[in-house]
């Protein structure tokens, strides 16, 4: 069983940053993509940004420039550095764990609130 768990969230000024972070725990596979999603109320979740253990990353075109994904694979954690927050960042940030042996799997952290307001 993999287990996320995610801190980080909080309430910040327009402007302001926020680090989240996502440890995995159980049995993983080395070869996996880690990443952050984000729902807001009455919206889809969406990919916000994502990398592989290998380190190729992907972000979503309204946070480039200001959001910065890593990872440590020894300790099997992804954070995502958030700076120049804005209110349209507002949302449940869900950490996710994907990889392929044979079939799909997928997995989700709780989710972390990130609301950005004055």
């Amino acid at each position: 069983q993999v287990r996320l768990e995610e801190s980080g969230g909080g309430l910040v000024q327009p402007g302001g940053s926020l680090r989240l972070s996502c440890a995995a725990s159980g049995i993983i596979l080395n070869s996996n993509t880690m990443g952050w999603y984000r729902q807001a109320p009455g919206k889809q979740r969406d990919m916000v940004a994502d990398i592989t253990s290998g380190g190729r990353i992907n972000y979503v075109d309204s946070v480039k420039g200001r959001f910065t994904i890593s990872r440590d694979n020894a300790k099997n954690t992804v954070y995502l550095q958030m700076n120049s927050l804005k209110p349209e960042d507002t949302a449940v940030y869900y950490c996710n764990l994907k990889y392929s042996v044979g079939r799909d799997y997928n997995y989700w952290g709780q989710g972390t609130q990130v609301t950005v307001s004055s």
